[in-house]
């Protein structure tokens, strides 16, 4: 059985008891289970493998690299060249970011290990600072791999539809958003699990105030995108997805060049 972010009686009566409105979220949807890749180097690399392809051609060509390379560990992705990585379908793009991060921790530049002794704000930095990963994608490894506890992403559009349809409002804007995550704090990872859940369509007849387009179910709740396909506070060409382990079945999610 493949691992899942853990949480369990302990979050969802905090989460219950600040929230009443949440709280009938919670019980309507019941145990949310999203798949985490604890290993976080590989969590990296199955980020960056996943750049602007769908969740299926994602996974596909994941099970491709780890049938064919046994591992994703920095040691491996390091010992393969780009030609290597490209030859079971991986983009010049993505093998370089993936030998980048590989060499990095290897020599010691990127501390991989030291991230799990550091506060939220200083892991974000640091993997943000990697070629490849923005803002956004630190988030998703920092929930999904790292699994830690307070996680709530404005720059993730499908966070902020959640918000919209469980309060019913029009718009999330960065004050009104952190208001929830004061409150949701420090269950913030729990609460965007329902909040995946219910922009996905979890709660039936519950519909996006915002309107128009917006009211369609999103093909992958929980990814960080703007308009353009680009992560927020980030500039460059659009080049691909990341980490989908809450992703929808079949969808292509567009991402930054460091997303």
């Amino acid at each position: 059985m493949e691992p899942c972010f853990q949480y369990g009686e302990t979050e969802i009566a905090y989460l219950k008891s600040r929230d009443k409105r949440l709280s009938e979220i919670i019980d309507s949807v019941g145990l949310v289970q999203r798949r985490a890749i604890p290993d976080l180097f590989a969590a990296l690399v199955h980020s960056i493998v996943g750049q602007q392809i769908s969740t299926k051609a994602h996974e596909t060509l994941w099970n491709r690299l780890i049938a064919a390379f046994g591992e994703a560990s920095p040691e491996r992705m390091d010992s393969l060249s780009i030609e290597t990585l490209q030859s079971i379908g991986i983009s010049f793009r993505k093998a370089d970011y993936i030998k980048q991060a590989a060499v990095k921790v290897l020599s010691g530049q990127f501390d991989i290990a030291a991230l799990s002794s550091l506060d939220d704000a200083e892991v974000c930095r640091r993997l943000s600072s990697l070629n490849g990963i923005g803002r956004w994608s630190a988030e998703m490894l920092m929930l999904f791999s790292m699994q830690r506890p307070d996680i709530l992403s404005y720059d993730d559009l499908a966070i902020r539809r959640g918000l919209r349809m469980v309060y019913r409002h029009r718009e999330i804007d960065r004050k009104l958003f952190e208001k929830y995550r004061r409150r949701y704090s420090p269950c913030g990872s729990v609460a965007s699990l329902y909040l995946w859940a219910v922009a996905g369509g979890a709660i039936e007849g519950l519909t996006d105030p915002a309107g128009g387009k917006q009211n369609r179910k999103p093909a992958v709740p929980g990814t960080g995108r703007n308009r353009q396909g680009k992560e927020a506070g980030q500039k460059g060409k659009t080049t691909g997805t990341i980490n989908k382990p809450h992703a929808g079945k079949g969808s292509a999610q567009p991402e930054p060049d460091r997303i």
